[in-house]
């Protein structure tokens, strides 16, 4: 009986597994084990954000909403981050957190059979909902162990059904951060061939080393053609909100918006009212972020450098750490993994996770399908 009902199941539903690293968590849990897997940080959010949300519940702030004044803040973010005049009343989405964002965004562009190119290694929920929308995911794989972009690699990628490319930087699971030739190389590409861009900047206060995040949306061209995702998720500490956004011209935009109001009708009205409070926040509360983030990126990287882990390229961006296991180590990531919970009671996600092998493509080698196996990623 349940396999007569499993077909009826939809194609993609039928190929989809539970994620990894929730797994991994869930994992973690049940054994009190330290969890460096799951993308969330691990310090509380500010008391000061807490309070408001508290006090927007006490104020009955309840119900659904939609708080307009978000979508004035971020407008205000972009143009002094980025320089880029967005409107507030037509250009920006609330959604509930990143997630649903960059899913509204796949909904409102793909069409069945359009293709979307992707980065690999590259975070596991972007493949799922282009396959929602009908799209199909076209991997270009980023040469280790920098995660450089081959221009001929992204070149070959492009067919007469292309829609769009999927940019995420600063990068999750590399912690790359794109530099602005491979942003001009990639924007250059979008105007060739006529297709949109949609990001995921979730990290975009997360940077390193001096760095500081750039929007492909600010390159020539780009605006009109770029669907900009991103959320209050990682900057402040709250995950599990669900407060993000989506940004892009208003006929992009009107889409989303209508998508996200089927499938959900509004994010959590209390915490949309503390969004205010968080997008008022003071630049210094950013730079103590990256500061905290770097000071954590740079004592585990010591750490796990003296214990033979290869750790080549230094995170710019993010907060993840992609590290090759030991020359020494026989062990694939999986069985690496697991060793490491039950006998370090350490959580850490298999590499493998994040690669993608696309039968489309030639390049897989025996080299290129082994170091898919020798990477492990954790958070500092």
């Amino acid at each position: 009986m349940e396999m007569e009902m499993e077909q009826k199941l939809s194609s993609v539903a039928k190929r989809l597994t539970s994620s990894p690293i929730q797994q991994l968590s869930y994992l973690a849990e049940r054994c009190n084990a330290i969890n460096l897997a799951e993308g969330f940080p691990d310090f509380p959010a500010p008391s000061y954000l807490k309070h408001a949300a508290i006090s927007a519940i006490r104020s009955d702030f309840n119900q659904y909403r939609h708080v307009q004044g978000i979508c004035d803040y971020v407008a205000h973010q972009v143009k002094r981050m980025h320089g880029l005049d967005v409107d507030p009343l037509t250009d920006i989405v609330v959604c509930c957190g990143q997630s649903e964002a960059f899913a509204a965004a796949m909904f409102a562009i793909i069409n069945q059979g359009d293709e979307v190119i992707l980065f690999d290694p590259s975070y596991e929920t972007y493949e799922t909902c282009i396959r929602l929308a009908g799209g199909v995911p076209v991997y270009v794989a980023l040469d280790p162990p920098h995660w450089s972009l081959n221009p001929d690699k992204l070149a070959k990628s492009f067919t007469g059904r292309t829609k769009a490319v999927v940019l995420n930087s600063p990068h999750n699971p590399t912690g790359k951060v794109f530099t602005k030739d491979e942003l001009e190389i990639i924007a250059g590409a979008c105007r060739t061939w006529d297709i949109l861009a949609v990001t995921d900047e979730v990290y975009e206060h997360i940077t390193f080393d001096g760095e500081r995040h750039t929007s492909i949306a600010t390159f020539p061209g780009m605006q009109k053609r770029t669907i900009i995702t991103s959320s209050l998720s990682k900057s402040f500490s709250v995950t599990g909100w669900r407060i993000g956004w989506a940004i892009g011209p208003a006929c992009f935009a009107s889409a989303i918006r209508n998508i996200h109001v089927k499938i959900t009708d509004s994010a959590p009205a209390p915490f949309q009212e503390a969004a205010l409070t968080a997008l008022r926040s003071s630049p210094e509360y950013f730079d103590a972020l990256r500061q905290d983030y770097e000071s954590k990126r740079d004592y585990l990287t010591q750490v796990l450098t003296k214990i033979g882990f290869q750790i080549p390229f230094t995170p710019k961006g993010s907060f993840f750490l992609f590290m090759e296991l030991p020359q020494t180590c026989t062990l694939s990531d999986v069985d690496f993994v697991e060793g490491l919970i039950k006998q370090a009671g350490v959580v850490a996600v298999p590499g493998r996770v994040f690669f993608h092998t696309d039968s489309s493509q030639d390049d897989l080698s025996p080299t290129a399908i082994s170091y898919h196996r020798r990477y492990i990623s954790s958070r500092p």
